[in-house]
């Protein structure tokens, strides 16, 4: 075979790769039903209305996300439910509508991850951690966890069955101490509705709700709070009816925008 023979015989051959290509390319067009632009379209933006389920300490910060999150994407609502997050896990496995379930503990929830399918695994996004609160000027001059035992002081506590309570009482517990509140409350913003109204003399709350709060109540720091800190997972729910918005929503929540917003309220980072 001649040099030029030889040329001709490489040409034809990658003419004959491309066109290959050219016909697998649309081939694969014409298999999807779709065409060349529909190949290069982006995703569809948001829409429509996000339902989110959420630990009451998560109030302030998600509300200020929701509405970034509208303002992001035009034509999208974001609908909460702020409580207990026992509460909220019930109702989700009782069969409740939702997209996303914030929870503030693993514990809580794997009550919905066990029972029902998620489109994903929980994911971790902030952290929190215990206070006290007290009347503004702390009248009582508590100063330290082992105070709330002081006879005929008047301490509220979230109940045993919710993360705030649950996270109150290892703390306790680490501290040696037997605290007999004078009521138990469902989620971390009644304990605290209790101190605001001077109903009670202390309260064992989140650090973010002490700081949402503002000038209502004073904070008192305690050492025994580095070993009650509860991470807050959020997932998207399988049977969610607006999965596509969902993500966008949880994407927000974790974007480094999401995490100025969680800090700037009192939470730590994941």
């Amino acid at each position: 075979m001649t040099t030029r023979t030889s040329r001709r015989a490489r040409r034809a051959s990658r003419a004959a790769a491309a066109s290959a290509v050219a016909l697998l390319a649309l081939a694969g067009c014409s298999d999807s039903g779709g065409t060349a632009s529909d190949a290069s379209a982006s995703p569809a933006k948001p829409s429509g209305t996000v339902t989110v389920f959420a630990a009451a300490s998560l109030k302030e910060s998600f509300t200020a996300l929701g509405e970034e999150f509208e303002k992001a994407y035009p034509g999208t609502e974001v609908t909460f439910s702020f409580g207990g997050s026992d509460s909220l896990a019930a109702s989700i496995t009782g069969g409740a509508p939702a997209d996303v379930f914030a929870a503030a503990s693993a514990k809580t929830m794997a009550i919905v991850t066990d029972q029902k399918a998620n489109a994903s695994a929980p994911v971790t996004f902030a952290r929190n951690r215990l206070e006290i609160a007290t009347a503004p000027g702390n009248p009582d001059k508590i100063a330290s966890l082992k105070d709330l035992a002081r006879p005929g002081l008047k301490v509220v506590l979230c109940d045993k069955g919710v993360p705030c309570g649950t996270a109150a009482q290892k703390a306790l517990t680490a501290g040696g101490l037997k605290v007999t509140p004078v009521s138990y409350e469902q989620d971390v913003k009644s304990a605290l509705t209790k101190v605001e109204l001077k109903e009670a003399d202390a309260a064992l709350v989140y650090k973010t709700d002490v700081h949402a709060a503002g000038d209502k109540v004073e904070g008192v720091d305690f050492p025994e709070s580095a070993g009650a800190v509860n991470d807050y997972p959020i997932v998207l729910l399988e049977d969610a009816p607006n999965p596509a918005a969902a993500r966008a929503f949880i994407d927000l929540v974790r974007s480094p925008q999401g995490a100025r917003v969680l800090s700037g309220a009192g939470f730590l980072k994941p």
